[in-house]
């Protein structure tokens, strides 16, 4: 098993595919180029995000850039097809798309023919991280024919580094206890709001290795914004929700650090993250990211959330190790 090398900070590209708005290709041409003058050299990809457009816009923007000066992951279990006359495909959150549909396929064929499919978009010749996407209904085919592809794939160079990425920490623990992964990708479960992985999946990736890249440290909005109709896990959030949310929100201002500040730093508390990816609708956000992820959290603002009973005083933040 080997270990990515990647930045604290990396770009998630779901907005690259229209995720919820559209964006303009200029504006997606910033998005990356912004985040490669601010360190964020990890670009995270899929073909689900707009059903290839993501992938397509971050190869044409990443068109000219030397090819050992970022980190390149995209996933791989949606297979992509031209759509039949008069055929239209689910949206799937994302808006103004090629005319493509998705197909779930974990067959060894559809995992490399995926893959091929996605570096011709990328337009380069590797990727460095090859991740199973929402593997969770489809466990069956992923270890009798998926990940075995991807492990193939691994042993002959053609990709460095492998894995899983969802939203379900269960899931993700039971494959990084059963597999060689080398990394995994956990969306909204290791957050200042959901810290379900601390009790399945980030013991498992520290026990076997595993690094661990976070996504959706805000999540869905939650924690970038904490008011009434904000959306948590991809739904609006519930009240009781909202307002733990801005109690933390109090604790944070009386330190003078913003949520999305602690929001960013706190995942890294425990030792098998190494990373977290966070999207960006303009240039402007993926600086304003890439700043409140510098800024220094006195270690008061987590001993007041731990009085606050906003966080387990077991759990670990940045500067404390867990307690039991």
């Amino acid at each position: 098993m080997t270990s990515p090398d990647l930045p604290r900070l990396g770009l998630g590209c779901a907005q690259l595919g229209n995720l919820g708005a559209p964006m303009t290709e200029e504006t997606a041409h910033a998005v990356v180029h912004a985040a490669l003058e601010e360190g964020c050299t990890y670009l995270d990809t899929a073909p689900h995000y707009g059903v290839g457009l993501s992938e397509e816009r971050l190869g044409r923007a990443l068109a000219g850039v030397p090819r050992e000066t970022y980190t390149l992951s995209t996933k791989a279990g949606r297979r992509l097809r031209p759509l039949a006359p008069g055929e239209q495909a689910p949206a799937e959150g994302f808006v103004d798309t090629p005319a493509r549909a998705r197909e779930w396929d974990f067959s060894r064929d559809g995992v490399l023919r995926t893959l091929e499919s996605s570096l011709e978009r990328l337009g380069t010749d590797h990727v460095d991280i090859v991740y199973l996407h929402d593997v969770e209904d489809h466990l069956t085919e992923v270890y009798e024919t998926g990940f075995p592809a991807l492990a193939e794939l691994r042993e002959q160079g053609v990709v460095r580094h492998i894995g899983f990425g969802m939203n379900f920490s269960g899931h993700l623990a039971r494959l990084v206890g059963g597999l060689d992964v080398d990394v995994v990708l956990c969306a909204g479960r290791w957050t200042l709001l959901d810290r379900s992985a601390y009790d399945d999946l980030l013991p498992e990736c520290e026990r076997r290795g595993t690094r661990v890249v976070v996504g959706g440290v805000y999540n869905s909005g939650l924690l970038a914004d904490p008011r009434p109709g904000a959306h948590f896990d991809y739904r609006p959030a519930p009240e009781p929700l909202v307002e733990r949310a801005r109690r933390a929100a109090a604790v944070c201002e009386r330190h003078g650090v913003p949520l999305r500040a602690a929001a960013l730093r706190f995942p890294f508390g425990h030792p098998a993250v190494v990373s977290a990816v966070v999207g960006a609708a303009s240039p402007q956000e993926v600086r304003d990211n890439a700043r409140l992820s510098r800024l220094e959290i006195p270690d008061a603002l987590w001993r007041e959330l731990t009085a606050e009973e906003l966080l387990d005083a077991a759990l670990p933040v940045p500067g404390r190790p867990a307690s039991g």
